[in-house]
């Protein structure tokens, strides 16, 4: 009885625990952190650094946006519109971005590591020293995207890897 109550009161003493508030407004550092926010609307949004680990953003609408630093870890951004959006150095380790319109984003450093772009438009993406170690890019569409090398751009056709003119 006596070990019930210290427990008790142990757990009433610790301080409150911050956990995400998917209310909250779009903004930079923003934690929507396993937040279910489908068909989300932040074109042009500045959500530099923000926590979308785990979070679920189907069909959501980032076209424009400032995505640089973001933690979205094991996110779910499935048939999302990221046209153009800034995502530098973004860690989008396990994230699922299938279907998703990344034309003419850039992804410069991202980490991209097991995530899963089956069927993603990258035409025009800006790919520099991204991390992708086991992606899976079956189906996704390079078309024009500059290479993790940095110079080489892949030509038109180039899906689900990266062709250059010398390979054909």
């Amino acid at each position: 009885m006596r070990l019930a109550l210290l427990l008790l009161l142990g757990w009433l003493l610790l301080p409150a625990v911050a956990h995400a508030d998917c209310t909250d407004p779009p903004r930079p550092k923003v934690d929507w952190r396993r937040c279910t926010l489908h068909k989300l609307e932040v074109p042009n949004a500045d959500l530099t650094e923000a926590l979308l680990r785990d979070g679920r953003f189907t069909r959501g609408n980032f076209a424009g946006a400032k995505l640089r630093g973001i933690d979205g870890r094991g996110a779910k951004l499935l048939a999302a519109t990221l046209i153009g959006a800034n995502l530098d150095g973004a860690r989008l380790n396990g994230a699922d971005l299938t279907n998703a319109d990344l034309s003419d984003a850039s992804l410069r450093g991202a980490v991209l590591h097991r995530a899963q772009l089956p069927g993603a438009r990258l035409r025009g993406a800006d790919l520099t020293k991204a991390g992708l170690d086991e992606a899976n890019l079956a189906g996704a569409d390079l078309s024009g995207a500059r290479w993790i090398d940095g110079s080489t751009l892949c030509i038109e056709g180039s899906i689900g890897q990266c062709h250059v003119a010398a390979e054909l």
